[in-house]
């Protein structure tokens, strides 16, 4: 028994040495990065924003659009409703802005996600002038520089897109909310230098209205209900490389409730197992193999000390394999904070970091679990049956 656990324990050990590596590469890049000046590229830009129902913050959240520090962009805002709430608050925006703005109206979509219809039918009213395209969600609340720098790259025509990715900010800190940004952070770090293994974000997305016809994005969408992984996988077939620009990381405003979480992560691992489930299986793995070893052992630990037997062995394996990830959480929190410096954050947020990493790992576990078993998903409003990466059907509307 013992045998079996040191065995497991020192893989976990090698893994968390592994992963620790991976958070100082992401930090490394995140810090070089943001420290090389933007160049000076400002084609005519359409900014595309997705936007469905009122939610926390939203309000700043499309202020912060307006604010953008760049010479010439247009937002095309697109709902699928005329009646939808979120374009009463677009239009007490409007009255107080100099930008131009273009709302339309996609109507229900019937062949995949309503996002993706919205963002199909979105940039083919674009300005004709339009050389960039850029994609952000309502959710998103970009600083004033984040227009400029996420589209840099891009000066670069070798370059396919250029993402950066969300960073949940707690606004009163509650547990569930603070245990949603330490679940999310680990996906940030998965991004970096390698523009070869990036992958986009549709929250913060930009690429050539150029490319995006070459490579045929809008066909790529249809069926689908994740247009971040059909855009990613289809510039990997054009062998177009992704750069991740740390300085587009973005802060997500808000709190969430136990139930949201669950809603949340749940989702995202099921659209995960449906487009990639190269990386769905491995997370099972992974995620099945810590939980089992900390969890485990802190139980095997307490049995054997109350049993009288020797425990301290085990105890030190635990205690290594909890300051790897804490000290893995604790620099990549660091150095988001410090790009994210215009962001508070509620007090804690570092120490939940710092504690709450195992928690998240479990959870990702079971996600990974819920994934194997449930295709359906419920988002904005509306649930899907996810088919296939090519076939989602609408099962019902809510608003």
């Amino acid at each position: 028994m013992m045998l079996v656990f040191y065995f497991f324990a020192v893989i976990t050990i090698v893994l968390g040495i592994l992963s620790l590596r991976g958070g100082i590469t992401f930090v490394q890049h995140l810090r070089k990065d943001t420290s090389v000046r933007t160049p000076d590229y400002s084609p005519f830009v359409s900014i595309i924003a997705p936007c469905r129902g009122l939610e926390d913050g939203l309000s700043d959240n499309l202020r912060s659009l307006f604010k953008q520090d760049y010479p010439t962009y247009e937002i095309v805002f697109v709902t699928d409703q005329p009646d939808d709430p979120s374009l009463r608050v677009l239009e007490e925006l409007v009255e107080t802005e100099g930008i131009q703005v273009r709302r339309v109206i996609a109507g229900d979509a019937q062949d995949c996600g309503q996002k993706v219809h919205n963002l199909k039918v979105a940039v083919g009213e674009v300005d004709p002038r339009s050389e960039v395209f850029v994609f952000v969600d309502s959710d998103a609340r970009p600083h004033a520089q984040w227009l400029k720098s996420l589209i840099a790259p891009l000066s670069d025509d070798r370059i396919g897109a250029a993402t950066g990715y969300r960073w949940f900010v707690p606004r009163k800190g509650s547990l569930a909310s603070h245990l949603r940004s330490v679940w999310n952070a680990s996906i940030a770090s998965a991004l970096g230098a390698n523009t070869n293994k990036n992958f986009c974000w549709g929250g913060s997305t930009a690429i050539r209205r150029s490319t995006f016809e070459k490579i045929r994005i809008r066909d790529a969408w249809k069926g689908t209900v994740s247009d971040d992984f059909a855009m990613t996988r289809t510039l990997q077939q054009a062998k177009l490389p992704i750069c991740f620009v740390p300085d587009c990381l973005v802060p997500s405003t808000g709190d969430s409730t136990f139930e949201e979480l669950l809603e949340f992560t749940n989702r995202q691992l099921k659209i995960t197992r449906v487009y990639a489930p190269h990386l769905w299986r491995p997370l099972l793995i992974g995620s099945f193999l810590f939980t089992a070893v900390f969890f485990g052992g802190i139980v095997l630990v307490v049995i054997r000390e109350t049993l009288g037997q020797e425990y301290l062995v085990p105890l030190v394996m635990l205690v290594i394999i909890f300051v790897l990830g804490a000290a893995k959480s604790l620099i990549r929190f660091q150095a988001v904070a410090s790009v994210l410096e215009r962001q508070r954050t509620p007090a804690g947020s570092l120490l939940m970091h710092v504690l709450l990493w195992p928690v998240a790992s479990a959870l990702y576990l079971w996600n990974a679990v819920v994934a194997g078993f449930s295709r359906r998903i419920k988002w904005r409003g509306i649930t899907y049956e996810l088919k296939s990466a090519n076939e989602a059907v609408i099962i019902r509307r809510e608003m």
